[in-house]
């Protein structure tokens, strides 16, 4: 049995979010305040997109040096995620929780002073690593001390801040580096996390409740250093093949991440047959929730990942927009991601994985609009021809973020709600780097030659990906038509 129970809060259920805290439960302030603490770090991956330009003309940066300040943050965060669930677990998840967050401010400095690309994507994998421990906290939280509907709301309202901090990253990135703010150009894009991730530290370490396992899991080193290495193995190349002209060693390493995930799949299967729990438990995986949703979390953040990436691009390096309007072109897709995602709970509630292909079926619509405009209206591209299908593509992805979020952790037992969490978050983020590195490489080969046809080339698959999603959430379980279905 856990260490936080819902009986024990119900008698504190409308005192102070400090009592709530001490009393082992979380007040709705609490919800907010971690989520917050989650929105900085999810951010921090696209609210680099619209500064690219600035950082390469500062820092004189290669194409793939670009796609490494991204794909190396990305790496980093999903490597490590699973294992800052398990300390979470171990330790406290209170304490990881504040420790973590005193790491990414650090490395958000070390970000923001850089002197070097170098220095920059050195400082970026340091902050994707702090982030890799903090965002499972999160999750776990919920799943210890919230029950019914508001655990429900709350794992609902994690998946749509995923979503808003993506496109609002973009959004404030876009206004920072155009504020030039002392002539800093890029940097505050990193600094901004200093005073916000101060304030949100001091008031969690005040009412966040101190959880953990009774029954915590050991640390999976051997796992964890495999599957770290399989994913490095095959983002490396990816990011790196075409501007390198694509030598002998990328496709060595690629050959070696097929190994690689093939050992691990082998050292973890074992290592449960002991009776041990291994980062990526093949008995978890196996749960429907589990096997079925983070198939689908996984292709949905591969196509969201090069979308926000490849976007970015065109409009400022294709239609020579500054980064503010770079920043301002996805704000149709800021407004109604956030105004789905308010919805999206309700709707879930009401029509089930009816309300999941129907998102899927309107983001599919405003991604066609959007690569029918580009192409047919280059280079005159207005932002406001793009604002429809922008919008058309936000509500749609804002209610299957909410919904795949919701699915994956079903099924998981209580007790392993921290590897859970860390699992589908891993997934979530192997997705949106894979996304950048692979597509992203896509794009960066054909930009040359023709940037809408880049883009569209990149879109057409993206788009493959929402037709599938809005076939397969046929198969998610049942009980996404309403929290009594079970």
């Amino acid at each position: 049995m856990e260490t936080t129970l819902s009986a024990r809060h119900t008698g504190v259920a409308q005192g102070s979010p400090r009592a709530m805290a001490q009393a082992g439960g979380l007040h709705p302030f609490g919800v907010f305040i971690l989520l917050a603490g989650a929105f900085l770090p999810i951010m921090d991956f696209f609210i680099t997109n619209v500064a690219l330009p600035s950082i390469d003309a500062s820092l004189h940066a290669t194409s793939s040096s670009l796609e490494l300040v991204i794909a190396g943050y990305g790496v980093a965060y999903a490597a490590l995620l699973v294992l800052g669930g398990r300390l979470g677990d171990r330790y406290g998840r209170h304490r990881i929780f504040l420790g973590a967050l005193v790491g990414f401010i650090v490395a958000s400095l070390s970000c923001g002073i850089a002197p070097t690309v170098e220095v920059l994507i050195a400082a970026r994998i340091v902050q994707g690593a702090t982030a890799a421990l903090l965002i499972p906290q999160v999750l776990a939280t919920f799943h210890h001390t919230l029950e019914g509907e508001r655990k429900a709301r709350a794992v609902a309202m994690y998946g749509a801040t995923s979503g808003i901090a993506a496109v609002v990253g973009q959004l404030v990135g876009g206004l920072l580096v155009s504020a030039d703010i002392a002539g800093t150009s890029w940097r505050p894009i990193f600094l901004v996390n200093v005073p916000i991730g101060v304030i949100v530290l001091l008031v969690a370490a005040r009412i966040m409740p101190d959880t953990r396992s009774n029954h915590p899991v050991g640390i999976d080193l051997p796992g964890t250093v495999l599957f770290a290495a399989t994913l490095t193995a095959l983002l490396v190349p990816l990011t790196e093949g075409h501007s390198l002209g694509w030598p002998w060693w990328t496709w060595a390493m690629i050959a070696l991440a097929v190994v690689l995930g093939a050992a691990t799949f082998v050292v973890e299967k074992r290592a449960e047959q002991r009776g041990e729990i291994p980062l990526l438990p093949p008995s978890l995986l196996r749960l429907p929730s589990m096997s079925r949703g983070l198939a689908m979390v996984l292709a949905f953040s591969i196509g969201f990942g090069a979308f926000m990436f490849v976007f970015a691009l065109t409009v400022q390096n294709g239609l020579h927009e500054d980064a503010l309007h770079g920043g301002l072109a996805i704000l149709p897709m800021a407004l109604l991601f956030f105004a789905g995602s308010l919805l999206a709970p309700r709707l879930i509630n009401r029509f089930g994985r009816a309300a999941l292909s129907t998102g899927a079926a309107v983001q599919f619509a405003g991604l066609a609009l959007l690569v029918m405009v580009v192409v047919q209206k280059w280079p005159h591209v207005s932002l406001w021809a793009m604002a429809v299908p922008l919008a058309l593509a936000g509500a749609g992805q804002s209610m299957l973020f909410a919904g795949l979020f919701r699915s994956v952790l079903a099924d998981v037992p209580t007790h392993l709600g921290g590897v859970g969490s860390g699992v589908l978050i891993t997934l979530q983020q192997s997705g949106l780097a894979l996304g950048v590195a692979a597509l992203g490489t896509v794009y960066l080969a054909l930009e040359p030659h023709n940037v809408p046809h880049a883009f569209a080339a990149v879109e057409y698959v993206h788009m493959g990906i929402v037709a599938l999603l809005a076939i397969g959430a046929a198969a998610l379980p049942r009980f996404t038509r309403a929290p009594a279905e079970g």
